[in-house]
């Protein structure tokens, strides 16, 4: 198993680069599975990437580079195991330190037939000079601590910027490789991308690999411990990754607020209500934001189950309107609101009130009645959940 970790700031387009990385590389025979880093206890990125036939594990409430470790690696090992993909892809939560993630899984030394790829941090190029502003500690930590820097995003940069931005982010990083990209295409660039990160050699190589221990599996000493027990990692290491999680609490070093809600709708709601539905909400969640933050850098995105397929929309910063996506997932037995919610230099409460007031008030006055659910409380999912 080749694990590649892709890391990068709220909305540096880390979702979508993996999904087109995982249609990639089933393209090429290779068997992928992924895990998403959801912020709260909300998870939403899994949704998408499940729509496109992958495997996912969710972790959520937190960050897995502070107090959820043992999740990541009961994960990891669950998947190594049971699963055997050829690649894990590991997309952690934007305001996560990738690096320790990627520390994280080389100290389960997973042994032999398992092996880590150069870390990847995204940076949305179009708001570079914005992040840098806002968020310049954190996100030069994210920059500093990268193998591989891919600029996203370039196809909305004004050309004369592009190479002025990847000068900049070369300087704060003269040991990574710089490459351009734009992660919903998947053109030359997106390839030059993927022969960088996942050489084919290295892939068709890990693959033989792969088949030669498959086929010698029975008489195979097990590489790693089974998947319901913790002695993957000596006591040292595990002192190690207690002394990082007091220190690298990276929630707490980001200086973002966040919050998740998940609500149950009741009642009809075709494809035309739902995305003004959408827009109102959106629309209502940024003014008012940007009362409180006035040049905030972050992400909102919002998933609402119409009747038949769902409408997305999001928005990553105080000078860009909510986007609108439609995505195809057939008919929603049991339609569902989620929100995320990660910004800049705001407090949480403010921050939950906005999402919970707008919300509730937007439904009530399309006469659609809402019922946010309890995220400890198990519910059955619509059938892309």
């Amino acid at each position: 198993m080749l694990t590649l970790v892709v890391g990068g700031f709220l909305g540096s387009g880390k979702t979508t680069t993996i999904i087109n990385t995982g249609k990639y590389l089933v393209g090429k025979g290779h068997k992928v599975a992924i895990i998403v880093n959801e912020i709260g206890e909300i998870g939403i990125d899994g949704d998408i990437i499940n729509k496109f036939g992958f495997d996912t594990k969710e972790i959520t409430n937190g960050c897995i580079c502070c107090s959820l470790k043992m999740g990541l690696r009961s994960t990891v090992i669950t998947l190594f195991n049971s699963y055997k993909p050829d690649v894990l892809i590991i997309e952690p939560t934007g305001i996560a330190f990738p690096n320790v993630i990627k520390r994280e899984v080389e100290l389960m030394d997973l042994g032999e037939g398992a092996e880590i790829a150069p870390l990847v941090t995204l940076i949305d190029g179009s708001r570079f000079k914005h992040l840098l502003k806002e968020m310049k500690h954190f996100s030069k930590r994210q920059i500093e601590d990268a193998e591989i820097l891919a600029i996203n995003k370039v196809d909305l940069m004004d050309r004369m910027q592009i190479p002025i931005v990847a000068e900049s982010v070369q300087q704060l990083n003269k040991k990574a490789k710089v490459i351009q990209i734009s992660g919903n295409t998947t053109d030359e660039k997106f390839y030059d991308f993927m022969n960088l990160i996942l050489p084919e050699d290295m892939l068709n190589g890990f693959q033989r690999t792969a088949l030669q221990q498959a086929g010698t599996a029975e008489t195979a000493k097990p590489s790693i411990a089974p998947a319901n027990t913790i002695s993957l990692i000596s006591k040292k290491n595990m002192d190690m990754i207690r002394d990082e999680q007091e220190t690298e609490n990276s929630i707490d070093a980001s200086g973002v607020a966040t919050y998740a809600a998940e609500y149950r709708i009741n009642g009809r709601l075709d494809i035309d209500k739902a995305k003004k539905i959408a827009n109102d909400v959106m629309t209502g969640i940024k003014s008012e934001v940007l009362k409180h933050s006035p040049e905030f850098i972050g992400h909102v995105k919002m998933f609402l189950d119409s009747d038949v397929d769902t409408v997305k929309m999001n928005f990553t910063a105080y000078f860009e309107d909510p986007k609108l996506e439609l995505i195809e997932t057939g008919k929603n037995e049991t339609p569902i609101l989620k929100i995320l919610s990660a910004i800049s230099n705001m407090e949480k409460a403010d921050l939950v009130n906005i999402v919970d007031s707008f919300t509730t008030d937007v439904f009530k006055r399309y006469g659609i009645g809402i019922e946010k659910i309890d995220p400890h409380h198990h519910h059955e999912h619509s059938p892309h959940h």
